[in-house]
């Protein structure tokens, strides 16, 4: 699928999630979460949903933070085996959210600028900037998302689950990509076969376009009315 479809299913998949995990503790992990966990989880798993993709040279997070994402995408793409190999695995993201857990454990500031870079990519991924100008673009998505971020911080957000939320994102980029044409090796690299190859629709085609991105974005709506106490979160007049 195309990036603003994985962003658009990061975000509902969140929010589905959401009502079966709230109120769960496990030892160093807690689902408590209040509108500020909600709304950050939702661009956490957006900004996830699109790392798988690193792989591509020309893929939307490839190309959000510049020579930055370019090089970690060159990397990724020689050690993981290319596009849609390795880093459209179970492999992948375990690896990545094991190592997005230990860094939520190593350090808070580490945490933020985390969660910073990923609600950038989340942004990139659902199209908000300005296609003509790339320099205005990038500032105008560095200031809404450095806003949120801060915001976020400052509401108290607990990321204890940030590994998770991350981890769970791969996971549904990989599950969006075996329903198209391509297919994806979710046990690369014990089994490399592409589970759902010549079996879905063409990427960006129209079953993309007119069926699943406006079925993404009626789940964000609907989501977003269930989880928020509208009536407690809108000023009284």
């Amino acid at each position: 699928m195309m990036g603003h479809s994985h962003a658009l299913s990061g975000v509902v998949g969140w929010m589905a999630v959401v009502p079966l995990v709230q109120g769960t503790e496990l030892p160093g992990l807690s689902f408590d979460l209040g509108p500020g966990e909600v709304i950050a989880g939702s661009l956490v798993c957006a900004g996830a949903a699109l790392l798988p993709d690193l792989d591509h040279k020309s893929a939307t997070v490839t190309k959000t933070y510049g020579k930055v994402t370019e090089t970690l995408g060159g990397m990724l793409g020689f050690l993981f085996g290319g596009h849609r190999m390795g880093t459209h695995s179970f492999f992948f993201a375990i690896l990545v959210g094991v190592l997005v857990q230990l860094l939520a454990l190593w350090s808070e500031m580490a945490v933020q600028v985390f969660v910073f870079l990923l609600i950038g990519i989340a942004f990139q991924g659902l199209g908000f900037g300005l296609d003509k100008n790339r320099i205005a673009s990038g500032v105008i998505n560095a200031l809404v998302t450095g806003g949120i971020t801060l915001a976020l911080f400052t509401a108290g957000v607990n990321y204890s689950w940030l590994g998770l939320a991350v981890a769970f994102g791969v996971v549904l980029h990989f599950f969006g990509d075996m329903i198209t044409k391509m297919g994806v090796p979710i046990f690369w690299p014990l089994y490399k076969k592409r589970f759902g190859q010549n079996m879905g629709f063409v990427t960006d085609g129209p079953v993309e376009q007119k069926v699943v991105t406006p079925l993404l974005t009626v789940g964000v709506i609907v989501g977003t009315i269930y989880l928020f106490d509208w009536p407690a979160l809108l000023p009284e007049y």
